[in-house]
């Protein structure tokens, strides 16, 4: 077979050539050829025989020679490898598989890159620093290769990293080394291949064996090697570093080693000549050979690959051109990456534990070594460490730091395929006293040369803690394969954290680290994980605690094992600082950072590692610069603290000693106290200093004239100079206050201060000279002559030592020495006056007086001088004055009057009236006085003409004048001026304002006869001023010239003239014309007519003519005589009648002229008229009479009322929650029969309901319809059980009802109104008496039956009585206990009454709860429970009996020891406990005292002890003696013992013992009976003196305590109003606060009246049980365009009811028959997990996304039940996106579709939608107006909440002020009782009983005993024995 092409040398087909040529290289490496040959053989449709040939003839290959044809990776060819060979490829011609290549070879390669890169390559930014250096991670990826590759090392697995940063040696490079498997030339080849990877590598053709990826097993860690991975991190951690890599590789079991080089500057050269850019040549030699060494720029791989010789295999990365600022950085900061590297393969180099230095004896299996070498030109060494043997990363800090681990593992989506596994640790760092273990990264620990014995307190936190632990630092570090991935870090799970803040500390003490496998994605340089974080977050992960290795064989509950981990960690490990004694809460000022300065709890001492420190302690500080001494302040801790409690760091506020050298305070950290400080150390540096401070102040007086103490001196005379020294102890005069160490210097200086006693008021001073003297050092402390002292009064000068900068007399707490002169000044001589102006106008003849205040020189009022005369002097004024006098310091000038002419009132002139006492120095005052006419003297009339002439008919005008003495006019009250006119009305005046007015007289109307004038007189007074003369005047009347009469004449007939009031008869229809008038005056003079005059005449034609009084006016009567008749005439009775109603009179009907005139009197009646049915309105009658025809209208009104229709009202089905209103009020409306409306206002219509358990409240409960038939009611309140009610309208008409409308109505429960106390308790449990209640469940039911857990816990009350009650309410007696909190797995609907003590008495109780608060008062139904007596422990009486005092005499009645005594068997408590017990008593007695050696007395019958059987366990004794002539030793005290004996009991019952006095004879008997007896009766009444004051002294206490809780408490919400920015009154009281609170309520009214967007649709549903109400009322939407275009595409949901159960929602579809849309929350189901927007992946953005894209349901806001409704509104509007426009929806979603990521539906806040398929535009998708929509709501302003928590506040405030208060007046009140006469009379009496009883027992002690003994024959005891008498 012959082949289509022959040999050719070159290197590749062109471009141009078909597709369908193939081409080898072959490589003649047969041994013997020094040269390799090569050639090009075309292969295209040869098969592998057809290519033999063709190498025999290219390379004349005899045919019997022996050889072999392999690809450059030695795999030999055969026919199969030979079909599949690829084009280009590079064969040898071997002698045999194995044979070296004589000499390098090349091979030509393709690397384009893999599609990956085009579709991924922008979606990370390689390596963001995230303020980092980030070189160590670009090292790190050429680790990862090298771990990968020597994963299946048996032996040590090295990887080395050379820094060659020598220039004698070639240019810099970083070279990574390492042992693995190497790489064959494919191999090579395909790492060239951008992001190919090891998932792709074993899918290509021809790919060796080795390629195929497996993933490997799991292994603890996930330490698998397994991380080179994506063909991504080598390229771009090269390039990274420099421009240029030589990858030198030799594979397991090959004699080649290949080598690529790829660079920058070959790139480019490429581009430039156009070549293809992605193939290069891999070069293949044999190990050691440097030909292809440029050892120019290259030298230092000599050494390198001299290396090669004797390596079974070996991968080398050598960069070249590094990057300059990476060659600075990896010599400045060596020690910075190395550490990072050493923590980035922690887990690779020390093993799964980590480097735990605590067992490093321990042999570890680790076999990795990673070193890096760092060569820089001589002489300096080069620097070689080991990762291993870095000691302080990370993770060996956390390791290292820890004290405990908790171990668990999280499986994520368990029951997928593709589920992962994560391992977790998390290690606790505890606080040791005053220093947290938490690791700090090393670099940031201290500072530059950051010794502890600095005075930087910058590591110190606010808490007082050298580092706040973990801080806000996530707690997770990420392990991927073993390998950390440095940018991501889990922050926390919700198992671990932390849910209180006050355990936020010890949560903080916790770090972890969490290791993972492939199956969690990671980024391709492996910074950050892709959705590590996404997927352990999701609710189906399951986290499980590993214990030992081995995890937990039954699922765990990882919360409550990690809670009780945490707890123990804390408890046992946690070394803190008790802080005792809490004081107060406190905001620090000094403190920089804001949040950090409250609240800090403060305390008055602490215990720290075994030592207590306290308030006013001496302490030395330690480390401080420098050391401080001082006393401690008190001790501060940062956090809301109210009690004693263990905690970390802490401050301690010190007093700086000696305060004198200080005057400061410091605050320290508490770990900055010296603890080996001794007090007396202290004590001694503190007094040291203390002996150089100011002492006292020497006042010396230069001029020779010093002032005494109570001097008394003229006012202004001078004081001083002086001048002043300070001394201190030693005499020594100082300028200055001792500095102390460092501390800055301190300057004195004198203050001078002249204080005028009671200047300002009683007990107020004034400062009238203050000024202070610097030193000087010539004439040290000197003050100049005062010479201003001129007030009087009693002075004193105080001169205080003060500091310079501050004018302080204290320093320190200790008060400056000071010097104290009392003086006084008293007024001097008269030298003026001064003089008060009036109080009130002056006016003219009245007297005035005049008052002189005589002053001295300096103003001071003085006593005048004798025979004063003064002189008055004022222009234009005349001027006397009666007398003089003086009283004091007053001179009065009396009776001034003066006269003149002034200005009429009101106005008013001033005038200068000069005032001069002749004699003074100041002898002329000027007085301006205003004067005012005087009193009324005289009345003026104006005209003044005697006789005044008039025209009758006409009114006249006076001016009037009232005038004083001097002519003047004057005002004065009621100077009322009258006028009389005879025969006319009077006419006034008023001129008391003005003094003048006007009189206009009433038209004057007399009689003019015959035109002649007439004489009128005029009379002018003052009746209220008798003293003024009557003024006359006289009038002249003229006659009128108005017109007067008036005449009617016809011009037809002259001679007719119509006279006034004249009647005459004509013709009904005639006409009476051409009339006309004529006018005449008075004086009968005719008067032209004038077009005035003719407008004001009228002609009326009238029945009834009415003449106004004053008019002229002339009238006559016409009679019509009738014509003939012409129609019919139609009278009706009436013009209205009701519908059904007959007419009560008959219609008349008359014939009638045109005229109306009836012909003659005849007519015709019409009766019996009714209207049945129609409308009412007018309806029209005709009636006929021959020809003549009439047709009337009647009006037809609505017939009687007969029926009530409802009209308006609520819409339907009505539903009502109890106890509510019905806000739409009832409109009902009369009809009659025929359903016409009807008016009838008798109608009176009532509301009721139809059922008596529903009660329905109406402002009115039965009104009458108003005028329009209607009547309106408003149901103010519906109170009944659930379920359905009529409400009944019923009217009533005459005692008749009338019809009404009936409603149906639902009366739904009102879940919101508590209704029932329910108990729950073990009906079963018994009640011993002394023991404990089981626990109460109470629970509180609402209307609806639900459980309120809405309530204080301290409104809910358990009350406890004796005895059965018969009220429904607690009795008076009982007593109150309050709930108690529920414990951790406790029910949380209710509340528990836990731990309560039983009464101790047995007997009937009663048990009753309460719910109680300002507006409710709830009781449970009472429950009766019975004690019962407790365990039996003792015998007991049932009364105690007194005490037996015997004598061995005959008389029994002597020897009686008890007489009718039950002895039970009793509880503790003394209550019959031995019902069912046998057994019996034994009796005896014994000795009460040592003496055992005493002889007893014996019972009667000679026995010494009696035996007594139970009977229900008691006995009874009727009596108990001892036998006559008992033995016994006289005046003894024995011990009566009732021992009981029963065997039924788990311990001995105690027996009941009786004292008694035995005596021998009856004398000594009696009088101790007497003395016995009084002291019981004592005994028994001083329990109730000692009692009554415990219990005073014990209400004392508590009301003690409550007055100081209720003052802290108060303080606590006056610093919350202070934090809230509420502005609190100085005065705190409740009128302030109820002022504040009306302003506030009054705000927040406001705010609610306000108009604002509210949702349309009706919701009659909400308010039900399980019904959370309509879509639209769920939810408030802030933004009008948001609330529009969302409400809008929602439209269809708007009116749904959503519901939180199945059954809820079944109930509402069938009330109402299917026609309301419903959606169960338990119906649907939404993810939990919160997605973020589309073009947001793992925290970053994908692109910069237009508009302000936000998800719709994040702008709803919801004011109830939010987590309901965020279910209800996921699944509602889903991933629904609001954005701005139009443009930025449609470009956002073009940028997220581009991303291959789905776009869900888009909305504009313009009102376009963009659907979830991308389409827009058109009316369906464009909202509509507002205004046509049912839209959301819009929320109340932020103000208005703020408000209400504002009033919250000041409630809480004022009711705190309230308890305040009150708590302060019973502690007042009950002090007040204590300390009463009462009690103190009551203290006497106990004092008298307490010293009554002392003698009883000195007089019991000191009775006389008879010396003898006395024993009875049958006694049967010795009888030698003789008692002593005691000692007296």
């Amino acid at each position: 077979m012959s082949h289509s092409g022959g040999a050719s040398r070159s290197s590749r087909p062109s471009s141009g050539e078909g597709s369908s040529r193939k081409q080898v290289r072959v490589y003649d490496c047969r041994l013997g050829h020094n040269l390799s040959h090569e050639k090009v053989l075309e292969t295209s449709g040869l098969d592998f025989n057809g290519f033999l040939q063709a190498l025999r003839e290219q390379f004349a290959i005899h045919s019997h020679e022996i050889f072999v044809v392999a690809t450059t990776d030695r795999t030999v060819l055969d026919f199969d490898r030979f079909e599949n060979l690829p084009g280009d490829s590079t064969l040898y011609l071997l002698q045999s598989k194995d044979q070296a290549l004589p000499v390098a070879t090349e091979e030509q390669i393709t690397f384009m890159p893999h599609y990956d890169t085009l579709i991924r390559s922008g979606m990370y930014e390689y390596y963001a620093s995230e303020g980092q250096h980030s070189l160590a991670y670009a090292l790190a990826e050429l680790i990862d290769n090298s771990l990968s590759a020597t994963a299946k090392n048996t032996a040590t697995r090295t990887i080395e990293i050379r820094m060659v940063f020598d220039e004698t040696i070639g240019k810099p490079a970083v070279i990574v080394l390492d042992n693995g498997r190497g790489m064959t030339p494919k191999q090579l080849n395909n790492w060239a291949v951008y992001r190919m990877s090891k998932f792709m590598r074993g899918d290509l053709k021809h790919a060796s064996s080795q390629e195929a990826y497996v993933r490997p097993d799991p292994v603890p860690r996930s330490l698998n090697s397994d991380i080179s991975y994506f063909g991504v991190g080598g390229k771009q951690a090269v390039f990274y570093i420099g421009t240029s890599v030589r990858m030198i590789s030799k594979p397991e079991g090959s004699p080649d080693v290949h080598e690529l080089v790829l660079s920058k500057e070959e790139f480019e050269k490429k581009e430039k000549n156009k070549e293809d850019i992605y193939c290069g040549t891999i070069r293949n030699r044999k190990p050691g050979d440097t030909s292809l060494v440029n050892r120019a720029k290259e030298r230092f791989l000599l050494d390198l690959i001299a290396e090669e010789t004797g390596k079974d295999s070996f991968t080398a990365v050598v960069i070249t051109d590094v990057v300059p600022d990476h060659i600075h950085y990896l010599k400045e900061s060596f020690k910075e990456w190395t550490r990072q590297l050493a923590h980035i393969y922690h887990y690779y180099i020390h093993g799964v534990n980590g480097n735990d230095m605590k067992k490093k004896s321990e042999i570890s299996e680790v076999k990795i070594d990673i070193q890096i070498t760092l060569r820089e030109k001589p002489p300096r060494c080069p620097r070689v460490i080991n990762l291993r043997e870095i000691d302080d990363d990370m993770q060996t800090l956390y390791i290292n730091a820890s004290a405990a681990t908790f171990e668990f593992k999280a499986f994520t989506t368990p029951d997928r395929p593709d589920s992962g596994t994560v391992e977790g640790i998390l290690r606790y760092h505890p606080f040791l006293y005053d220093r947290e273990t938490y690791p700090k990264e090393p670099s940031t620990v201290q500072a530059p040369g950051g010794d502890d014995d600095d005075d930087d307190d910058s590591y110190i936190n606010e808490s007082g803690v050298l580092h706040q632990a973990r801080g806000k630092r996530p707690i997770f570090e990420c392990f991927w394969n073993g390998r950390l991935i440095p940018y991501t870090k889990v922050s926390e799970f919700d198992w671990c954290t932390c849910k209180n803040n006050a355990e936020a500390e010890f949560y903080n003490r916790v770090s972890g680290v969490l290791f993972t496998d492939d199956r969690f994605q990671v980024s391709t340089n492996k910074l950050t994980f892709m959705d590590l974080e996404l997927k352990l977050k999701q609710n189906d992960t399951i986290f499980t605690r590993v214990v030992d290795g081995q995890k937990s064989l039954k699922r765990s509950d990882i919360l409550k094992e990690f809670t009780e981990w945490l707890k123990k960690c804390h408890e046992y490990l946690d070394k803190q600082v008790k802080f005792l004694g809490f004081k107060e809460t406190i905001t620090r000022t000094d403190v920089t950072v804001k949040k950090m300065q409250h609240p800090w709890a403060t305390f008055s001492s602490i215990e720290w590692d075994g030592k207590k420190y306290k308030a006013d302690q001496l302490v030395k500080s330690k480390k401080t610069q420098p050391i401080h001494y001082g006393k401690v302040n008190r001790f501060l801790l940062h956090g809301p603290y109210k009690e004693d409690v263990f905690a970390t760091g802490g401050f301690v506020e010190i007093t700086l000693e000696p305060k004198a050298l200080h005057n400061k305070t410091k605050i320290i950290p508490i770990c900055k106290i010296d603890k080996t400080a001794t007090d007396e150390a202290i004590n001694m540096y503190i007094s040291n200093d203390a002996a150089r401070l100011p002492d006292k102040l020497k006042l010396d007086w230069p001029d020779g004239n010093p002032w005494s103490q109570n001097d008394v001196h003229p006012a202004g005379a001078p004081l001083g100079p002086l001048k002043i020294e300070i001394l201190n102890k030693k005499g020594e005069s100082i300028s200055r206050m001792p500095a102390g160490h460092q501390a800055p210097v301190t300057k004195l200086s004198i203050r001078l201060k002249v204080v005028l006693h009671g200047a300002a008021g009683p007990k107020k001073d004034e400062v009238v000279v203050n000024c202070v003297a610097q030193h000087g050092a010539k004439w040290g402390f000197w003050f100049k002559k005062i010479e201003k002292l001129i007030k009087l009064g009693n002075y004193t000068l105080f001169l205080n030592a003060v500091i310079s900068d501050t004018h302080e007399t204290a320093f320190a707490g200790r008060g400056l020495p000071s010097y104290e002169l009392k003086f006084t000044l008293k007024e001097g001589s008269a030298e003026g006056f001064v003089m008060e102006a009036p109080s009130s106008p002056l006016r003219v003849g009245v007297p005035f007086n005049i008052p002189l205040q005589m002053k001295d020189r300096y103003d001071h009022s003085t006593a005048p001088p004798p025979d004063l005369k003064p002189v008055l002097e004022c222009s234009g004024l005349v001027l006397s004055y009666e007398t003089v006098d003086s009283s004091g310091t007053t001179f009065t000038i009396r009776n001034v009057i003066a006269r003149g002419k002034v200005l009429n009132f009101p106005q008013s002139k001033t005038y200068d009236l000069n005032v001069t006492l002749p004699g003074l120095k100041k002898a002329t005052k000027t007085l301006k006085i205003s004067l005012l006419p005087g009193n009324p003297h005289s009345l003026h009339v104006m005209p003044d003409d005697s006789l005044i002439t008039v025209e009758n008919r006409n009114s006249v005008k006076f001016d009037v004048e009232i005038h004083d003495e001097c002519g003047n006019i004057t005002a004065h009250p009621k100077q009322i001026v009258r006028c009389q006119i005879p025969g006319h009305p009077l006419v006034f005046s008023d001129c008391s304002s003005t003094g003048s007015g006007q009189l206009e007289t009433k038209p004057i109307n007399v009689k003019v006869v015959k035109g002649e004038p007439q004489k009128l007189k005029v009379h002018f007074n003052i009746p209220n001023q008798k003293n003024i003369a009557t003024v006359l005047r006289e009038l002249n009347v003229m006659p009128s010239t108005k017109v007067s009469v008036m005449e009617l004449c016809s011009q037809d007939d002259r001679n007719l003239v119509l006279r006034n009031n004249e009647k005459i008869e004509w013709l009904a229809g005639g006409l009476l014309e051409n009339l006309f008038y004529k006018l005449y005056d008075e004086g009968g003079r005719e008067v032209p007519l004038t077009a005035e005059i003719a407008s004001m005449i009228k002609v009326n034609w009238t029945v009834d003519l009415k003449v106004e009084d004053l008019s002229v006016s002339v009238s006559f009567t016409i009679v019509p005589r009738p014509d003939e008749p012409t129609r019919l005439k139609v009278t009706l009775p009436q013009t209205t009648v009701k519908l059904g109603e007959t007419l009560s009179e008959t219609i008349n009907l008359e014939l009638v002229d045109h005229f109306v005139w009836k012909k003659s009197s005849n007519s015709v009646g019409v009766a019996g008229v009714c209207f049945l049915g129609g409308t009412p309105g007018p309806r029209e009658m005709c009636f006929t009479y021959g020809t003549y025809v009439e047709q009337v209208i009647i009006k037809v009104t609505a017939g009687d009322p007969a029926k009530l229709k409802l009209i308006s009202g609520p819409s339907q089905p009505l539903q009502v929650v109890n106890d509510h209103n019905i806000r739409t009020p009832f409109l009902v409306q009369l009809f009659d029969e025929w359903d016409n409306p009807s008016s009838d206002q008798r109608v009176v219509v009532e509301l009721k309901s139809s059922l008596p358990s529903l009660k329905i409240t109406t402002a009115i409960a039965s009104r009458p319809v108003d005028s329009e038939g209607k009547a309106s009611f408003t149901v103010t309140r519906v109170s009944g059980p659930k379920g359905n009610y009529h409400l009944v309208f019923r009217g009533s008409f005459n005692n008749k009802p009338i019809s009404g409308p009936s409603v149906n109505l639902i009366v739904l429960p009102d879940p919101n109104k508590p209704v029932e106390l329910t108990v729950e308790y073990d009906n079963t449990a018994n009640f011993p008496a002394g023991g404990s209640f089981p626990v109460f469940f109470v629970t509180v039911l609402s209307d609806g039956g639900s459980p309120m857990t809405t309530f204080n816990p301290a409104a809910v009350s358990m009350w406890l009585w004796e005895g059965v009650a018969s009220e429904k309410t607690p009795s008076e007696t009982a007593i109150e206990l309050k709930c108690s909190k529920p414990m951790q797995n406790e029910r949380k609907d209710c509340f528990h009454f836990r731990d309560k003590e039983i009464p101790k008495q047995s007997g009937k109780y009663t048990l009753q709860f309460s719910l109680r608060n300002d507006t409710i008062q709830l009781y449970s139904k009472q429950i009766i429970i019975t004690v019962v007596a407790n365990q039996p422990v003792k015998l007991g009486p049932d009364a105690q009996p007194p005490l037996p005092v015997v004598s061995n005499t005959k008389d029994i009645n002597n020897r009686k020891l008890v007489e009718n005594l039950t002895l039970r068997i009793m509880d503790s408590y003394g209550n019959p406990a031995g019902q069912d017990l046998d057994g019996r008593v034994v009796i005896s007695m014994k000795n009460s005292r040592a003496d055992v050696n005493k002889i007893l007395p014996q019972f009667e019958g000679g026995v010494s002890r009696h035996c007594i059987k139970f009977e229900e366990g008691k006995i009874f004794l009727p009596r108990l003696a001892i036998m006559e002539n008992s033995p016994g030793e006289n005046g003894s005290e024995y011990t009566l013992v009732f021992t009981p004996e029963v065997s039924m009991v788990p311990s001995p019952l105690a027996p009941f013992e009786l004292i008694f006095h035995f005596y021998n004879d009856t004398e000594s008997q009696r009088k101790t009976v007497g003395l016995s007896k009084r002291r019981d009766e004592l005994m028994s009444k001083l329990p109730v003196y000692k009692g009554m004051f415990s219990d005073y002294n014990d209400l004392l206490s508590l009301l003690t305590d409550r007055k100081l809780d209720a003052d802290r408490k108060l303080a606590e919400l006056k610093d919350v109003l202070i934090q809230r920015n509420i502005a609190i009154p100085q005065t705190f009281s409740i009128a302030n606060i109820d002022k504040l609170l009306q302003e506030k309520t009054a705000e927040s009214d406001r705010i609610l009246k306000m108009r604002r967007r509210v949702c349309s649709i009706r919701d009659n549903f909400s308010g039900q049980p399980d019904v959370l109400g309509v879509v639209g009322h769920l939810a408030y939407v802030a933004e009008d365009d948001a609330a529009r275009v969302i409400s809008w595409s929602i439209s269809g949901d708007m009116d749904c009811v959503i519901t939180k159960t199945t059954d809820a929602a079944l109930k509402i579809y069938n009330d109402t028959q299917g026609r309301q849309q419903v959606m169960p929350l338990d119906g649907i189901f939404v993810s939990q997990a919160n997605r973020p927007l589309p073009h947001i992946r793992n925290g970053l953005n994908l692109f910069d996304p237009p508009g302000n894209p936000v998800f719709a349901r994040d702008l709803l806001i919801f004011p109830h039940d939010q987590d309901s409704c965020k279910i209800a509104f996921k699944n509602i509007l889903g991933e629904t996106i609001l954005i701005d426009d139009l443009a930025s929806g449609t470009s956002y979603r073009k940028a997220v579709v581009q991303n291959q990521i789905p776009c869900p539906t888009i909305l504009t806040r313009q009102g376009d939608r963009i659907s979830g398929k991308g389409k827009f535009g058109g009316s369906q998708n464009k909202a509509p107006p507002m205004a046509r929509l049912q839209v959301f709501g819009a929320p109340l302003p932020n103000h208005y909440h703020v408000l209400k928590q504002q009033i919250e506040l000041l409630c809480q405030c004022r009711s705190a002020l309230e308890k305040c208060e009150q708590a302060k007046n019973d502690y007042e009140n009950h002090l007040s009782s204590l300390t009463s006469t009462e009690m103190q009379k009551k203290r006497q009496e106990m004092q008298a009983i307490e010293n009554e009883l002392e003698m009883i027992k000195t007089q019991l002690d000191s009775l006389p005993v008879r010396p003898e003994k006395r024993a009875g024959g049958d006694a049967g005891g010795p009888s030698g024995i003789v008692a002593k008498r005691p000692r007296q």
